[in-house]
């Protein structure tokens, strides 16, 4: 099977929309691989500080960024390995988001990531999470999913879960960070975050996960007869 053959459904949007709970939802139910591409670029940002990498040095960027060996789990949702060790938590900092949108600015480290991206398309398909999935890395995919939300819905979800987890945050500093991210993401001159032409939208400000799962799975039965 070619790969242009391999089913793919790509979930973008950003941060706070729900879409790495459904993408993970529904790659368990499918039995598809699944791409956490958004995390790809945290776990640039994050290892690159730990090698001592500076944002600056593109060329040493890149090269960690092709080289290194980064897996995502079905079984676990939002379980990331880098190089063998589990680095889940630290990936999803609020701070390796802040780090991660920048290095994802960077267009040499993006077509760097580019080959890692479709390597993830295997059979019996891909569920694909991101910002840029159904515009540029499987612009051929057979259903784009772009969800969103209110970046004070987002700032509060947010602040929920970090608290909820024990980590000290502040709702008005992390919805200036929101805003300043969808800002920074979406006017960016290379694969800027926009719903590609053909994307269903979805709005999950008054939406809880299962409400959105829902909606989702009816595109995906509408488009894909046979997993209904």
């Amino acid at each position: 099977m070619s790969p242009s053959q391999i089913p793919v459904i790509t979930l973008d949007g950003p941060s706070g929309t729900g879409k790495g709970t459904i993408a993970h939802m529904l790659a368990q139910e499918l039995g598809w691989h699944i791409l956490d591409s958004g995390a790809l670029y945290r776990v640039v940002a994050v290892g690159a500080v730990a090698r001592a990498i500076p944002y600056t040095d593109v060329e040493r960027l890149c090269c960690f960024g092709k080289a290194m060996k980064v897996s995502f789990s079905t079984i676990f949702p939002g379980s990331i390995v880098l190089e063998g060790d589990e680095i889940s938590d630290l990936v999803r900092l609020e701070e390796s988001g802040a780090k991660a949108s920048i290095v994802a600015a960077i267009p040499e480290l993006r077509q760097a990531l580019l080959e890692r991206q479709y390597a993830f398309r295997q059979p019996p398909g891909l569920v694909a999470d991101g910002r840029d999935m159904g515009t540029v890395v499987f612009p051929d995919a057979r259903l784009k999913i772009f969800l969103t939300a209110s970046p004070e819905v987002r700032a509060e979800r947010r602040y929920k879960q970090l608290i909820n987890k024990g980590v000290g945050v502040n709702l008005p500093g992390l919805l200036t960070d929101i805003k300043a991210r969808d800002e920074r993401d979406s006017t960016r001159a290379v694969a800027p975050m926009v719903p590609a032409a053909d994307a269903v939208v979805i709005d999950t400000s008054t939406l809880d996960a299962n409400e959105v799962y829902q909606r989702v799975r009816q595109e995906v039965i509408s488009r894909f007869p046979a997993v209904g």
